[in-house]
């Protein structure tokens, strides 16, 4: 169990870094084009790369946040239905909807090794202003779902658990 612990501690620790990196993310991206917009048009000259980068954090930005707002329950729920359910049926609806979940960010995590992987021995690069390894811009699709699917499978196993206790409140001794 302490091994377990450990595990879930550096997990939640490492979401928590890429939240604060996406934050970073954030803020450079929103410095970054109000130099740009400002040197475009007090000074007449724009910055190239600063749309392309704005462009990649946020994809940065997407992947590095999700598995931290799936751990805080931050994202959206169609909830008007589901909370007039039984608290067992909820149980087991929140599993489905979980397994569901990490299966199709295995998929992706997947798809998105193989591409990143691709791009890497390829050596394809940006046909953009900067010419950057496209690999770099891609690698995050498959970490951030890495840490989607992990968050998945630890919201189904806690899900489970409950829908076990509340099917051994039903019965009688």
């Amino acid at each position: 169990m302490k091994t377990i612990r450990i595990v879930t501690n550096i997990f939640n620790r490492t979401i928590d870094f890429m939240f604060i990196l996406a934050g970073i993310l954030l803020i450079f991206s929103m410095l970054s084009i109000s130099v740009g917009v400002a040197s475009r048009y007090l000074f007449g000259y724009p910055i190239a790369w600063v749309i392309e980068i704005s462009e990649y954090s946020l994809v940065y930005i997407t992947f590095l946040v999700a598995a931290w707002v799936l751990k805080m329950e931050g994202h959206v729920k169609m909830d008007l239905v589901f909370n007039r359910l039984s608290p067992k049926t909820q149980s087991m609806l929140n599993i489905i909807t979980s397994g569901i979940s990490a299966i199709v960010c295995f998929i992706l995590f997947y798809y998105g090794v193989r591409v990143t992987w691709d791009l890497y021995q390829t050596r394809y690069f940006t046909p953009t202003i900067l010419e950057l390894p496209k690999f770099i811009f891609v690698a995050i699709i498959f970490i951030g779902s890495l840490f989607l699917f992990l968050q998945f499978l630890n919201k189904a196993f806690k899900y489970l658990s409950i829908w076990r206790a509340l099917r051994g409140q039903g019965k009688r001794p």
